[in-house]
């Protein structure tokens, strides 16, 4: 975050009318929601968790149990059930939708 004199980027007037609010203090301005960047977009670690939920339920569906799912990703029983009902439900939805294209 970058730190921005008042008088340097913002219209007299504003100025002066923030001044009436706020004088000599630091004041955060936060980005429109349209371009705020979801959780881990920018450092990766959306994609990083996502290939290592798809890794667990390839895992899974080749016969590991919930207990040495745990073992080898150092997680919670209740994290990786969670997961695998997760990839589940979107393996489900998109076979689904898989179908539904080939039906036209």
């Amino acid at each position: 975050m970058n730190y921005k004199n008042g008088k340097e980027v913002l219209p007299p007037s504003l100025l002066k009318e923030l001044q009436k609010y706020i004088e000599g203090e630091l004041v955060y301005i936060p980005k429109k929601t349209s371009h705020r960047a979801a959780w881990g977009e920018l450092s990766g670690s959306r994609l990083m968790i996502q290939s290592r939920n798809e890794d667990i339920y390839r895992c899974y569906m080749t016969g590991l149990s919930f207990a040495e799912l745990e073992r080898k990703f150092h997680l919670s029983v209740e994290s990786i059930r969670k997961i695998v009902l997760k990839m589940r439900a979107a393996a489900v939805v998109q076979v689904e939708c898989e179908g539904a294209v080939g039906r036209k």
